[in-house]
């Protein structure tokens, strides 16, 4: 009888331990076997929450038990996060519920205009182009962070950064302040100083050579040619300006009739730089401009290669040529 006892106080016992390591391994065991990100959007309810994160993990009968013990349901914060791989059930609700969220890496380049800006970067973040597009053309945002709403646009760097999949349109704007200022070294603001050009002024000449030439090793020299035409009061005469002030960025060939449309922009028709960035211009030209080539060229014109380069001259006779050379090889390729 003592023996019978025994045996099944011993079952018991290693049916109360294999409940216990059952039930400890659901809740404390690898929950994730592959990696993956859950986007959390501030829209988003407890219901689709679950149909995103369910798919993702093992052990959902002990994740539902645990959500509920700390009201997940009403808690959770909307963000980015990652499943890692050995992560257990009770460590993923706590992320959830304190929104311990992972960065997103931002990008923004090929940027034309803030509208634009804001499609691009609704794209990468939970807040809607709307929203982003409310605060890019707001004077108040500007004048927070130092700008106007013409200017506002030439705050934007391009790069890839890190922010909160869930910022709001004004932290972003806030953040891309801080990212301004960093950008802005002694080195480069020193360089600005000898151009004798504002950080303003430099970012919008660079976002004209940008759009003239995307080659790097050539930008220095077209910047040059744009510094002696300010330093002698010639007009910039640059095509991609009409193109902005036109808002036609399909133009393949700027024609007499555009270069007479009306707008502060057209340097055509106007000395000196425009009020602001025609695009937002890559780093490289940006440094170009604060490392412009200092020639005695003040002309330019596409080389009738089309290799992206173009041929520099130092007077009207000789740029002529050059124009009548690329003229003629746009009309053999029948480009209007």
């Amino acid at each position: 009888m003592r023996k019978k006892i025994f045996f099944i106080l011993a079952a018991c016992g290693a049916a109360i331990l294999l409940a216990g390591a059952v039930v400890f391994f659901q809740f404390k065991g690898n929950a994730v076997r592959t990696e993956s990100e859950l986007f959390v959007s501030a829209q988003a309810d407890y219901g689709q929450l679950a149909d995103s994160l369910m798919p993702r993990i093992r052990h959902r009968a002990a994740f539902r038990f645990y959500a509920r013990r700390i009201g997940l349901a009403d808690s959770f914060k909307p963000g980015h996060y990652v499943l890692s791989r050995g992560m257990n059930v009770i460590r993923i609700a706590r992320m959830l519920k304190l929104g311990l969220e992972t960065p997103v890496r931002v990008t923004i380049n090929n940027v034309r205009t803030p509208a634009q800006l804001a499609q691009k970067l609704s794209r990468q973040l939970d807040a809607d182009s709307a929203a982003l597009m409310q605060v890019f053309t707001s004077p108040e945002q500007a004048a927070k962070v130092g700008f106007d709403s013409v200017t506002f646009f030439s705050m934007f760097i391009p790069d890839s950064y890190e922010f909160y999949w869930t910022v709001s349109p004004e932290e972003f704007v806030r953040g891309m302040k801080r990212e301004y200022e960093r950008f802005w070294t002694p080195r480069r603001d020193s360089l600005r100083r000898r151009s004798g050009l504002s950080r303003l002024e430099v970012l919008t000449l660079a976002s004209i050579v940008y759009e003239e030439t995307r080659q790097s090793d050539e930008m220095p020299r077209v910047a040059g040619v744009y510094v002696n035409r300010l330093n002698r009061g010639i007009p910039l005469q640059a095509d991609p300006t009409v193109k902005y002030a036109m808002q036609d960025f399909t133009l393949r060939r700027i024609l007499y009739k555009h270069l007479r449309f009306p707008s502060p922009y057209n340097t055509y028709i106007n000395r000196g730089l425009p009020p602001s960035p025609i695009c937002m211009p890559g780093k490289n030209a940006i440094d170009a401009v604060l490392n412009f080539e200092k020639h005695d060229f003040i002309f330019f014109c596409a080389r009738p290669e089309f290799d992206g380069y173009h041929n520099f001259a130092r007077t009207l006779d000789e740029h002529m040529k050059n124009a009548r050379a690329y003229s003629a090889e746009l009309n053999r390729r029948n480009i209007r």
